[in-house]
């Protein structure tokens, strides 16, 4: 926007006049457009009276011409005088600029809006995180009440969810993840056998890697690899479905008629997974198994029937079963993560890659913590 007058172009110049009766005057001269080199909004400032009366008025009849660059430069000095606590007499600017003083006045800056440099203190830091993960703490708690009461709903048969996305789910958390849990479980399989056999074979002892493999695949990697490779598969993708759901308002719909969605969403997601993750357990603990028969009976001279005789007599039903159980912990933990944090989503594009990130992190971490205290507990009671 641009006003003009019948006085010559100039360089844009501004005057200070002070007058103890009637305050500041800005009288203004010249071109105030882009291109201009305006003068420093600081220099100004630096010539205000501490604790100056009156009133602040603006002489603008001999400006030429003026943008959006006034405009700003006025605020500036707007933002300055407003501190000092000194009133403002805005008839002295165009009624252009008036306009547009009134239309920014009326919009308030968004809070994050402005970069602020501020370094808080090492107090100030430590209050802050515990303040957040108390916050964060409190929102997984009442998560896990919302999954409960859900799962109540569900043994009364009064949950209300579509149950052919829980088949659809089944489909995707089990079957569909058989290729790369296949994959990966051959292959740490395969790293157990041949790392344990090379060190068993300067004892002899290389008939032990059978024992070595079957222990190892069955009690603790079995379940953890199915479970570290569901994070970031499934844990992920429930994470950035409910997040973009957060995005698209569908979660405050589904709130505003009435239904749940820890119980429409969240319960098939997680029920789907609980009863898969043993089932892919048992897959991936027979396909460790095999990619160790595949290093024993082919470098190290172990027969078949050798390896699994060895594999039979070195676990029992009571292996298998702590395997199961931890694999059940792990789908649990997976799902609230990836729910917790889609849930929690902001809305924007940027915020589902931040849940979906955090789901992934959150899950891993649980599921490393978790194995970690269930073997402590399984070697106390001697199981």
């Amino acid at each position: 926007m641009t006003e003009s007058k019948e006085s010559a172009s100039g360089p844009p110049v501004v005057e200070l006049k002070i007058s103890r009766e009637h305050g500041l005057l800005l009288c203004f001269s010249g071109s105030w457009v882009t291109g201009s080199r305006l003068p420093p909004v600081e220099g100004l400032l630096g010539e205000l009276p501490g604790s100056p009366g009156g009133q602040l008025r603006f002489d603008t009849t001999s400006i030429a011409r003026w943008d959006s660059r006034f405009v700003t430069w006025i605020m500036r000095v707007l933002e300055a005088v407003e501190e000092l606590g000194l009133p403002v007499r805005y008839e002295g600017l165009p009624s252009g600029v008036q306009g547009l003083i009134r239309l920014a006045r009326a919009v308030p800056e968004r809070a994050d809006a402005k970069r602020t440099d501020r370094s808080s203190g090492l107090l100030s830091s430590v209050g802050h995180q515990v303040y957040d993960a108390l916050e964060q703490a409190g929102q997984l708690l009442s998560f896990l009440g919302e999954v409960s009461i859900a799962f109540g709903r569900l043994l009364l048969g009064r949950a209300r969810f579509p149950r052919s996305d829980f088949f659809l789910f089944i489909q995707q958390t089990g079957v569909n993840a058989l290729p790369i849990v296949a994959l990966i479980s051959l292959l740490v399989g395969l790293i157990l056998a041949f790392i344990g056999a090379q060190q068993l074979a300067m004892f002899g002892a290389q008939i032990y890697v059978a024992n070595l493999v079957a222990v190892g695949m069955v009690r603790e990697m079995g379940a953890m690899m199915a479970a570290i490779i569901m994070a970031g598969r499934t844990g992920a993708a429930f994470s950035a479905q409910l997040g973009t759901m957060q995005v698209n308002e569908e979660l405050d719909a589904f709130r505003t008629l009435g239904i749940s969605p820890v119980e429409y969403l969240v319960l098939p997601r997680m029920l789907a997974l609980v009863l898969m993750m043993p089932l892919l357990c048992v897959f991936a603990d027979l396909l460790g198994i095999l990619g160790g028969m595949a290093v024993g009976v082919t470098l190290f001279d172990i027969s078949f029937t050798q390896y699994l005789e060895q594999t039979r007599h070195s676990i029992d039903l009571m292996d298998i079963a702590v395997g199961m159980v931890k694999s059940l912990v792990f789908a649990v933990l997976i799902a609230v993560s990836g729910c917790l944090k889609g849930i929690q989503c902001g809305r924007s594009a940027s915020a589902v890659g931040e849940a979906t990130t955090s789901a992934v992190v959150m899950a891993i971490v649980a599921i490393v913590v978790s194995d970690a205290i269930m073997t402590l507990i399984t070697n106390a009671l001697g199981v």
